[in-house]
């Protein structure tokens, strides 16, 4: 079994804090491009996680 990962403060503080900002810009700026609802950004952020998620948690879902 893997040990829990935990970003520090100061990570999160910097990459996180950067990362979670420059996620929500893009997205705000999909949708004012596209005129795309909500919805479809969740939907590519779904896909985007899935691309994330290990070989166990693909097989059972």
């Amino acid at each position: 079994m893997t040990k829990p990962y935990s970003f520090s403060n100061d990570q999160m503080n910097g990459i996180v804090e950067d990362t979670y900002a420059n996620i929500i810009k893009e997205c705000e700026n999909l949708k004012k491009r596209t005129n795309c609802p909500n919805e479809q950004v969740l939907a590519l952020l779904s896909v985007i996680a899935s691309n994330f998620a290990t070989k166990t948690e693909k097989k059972e879902n």
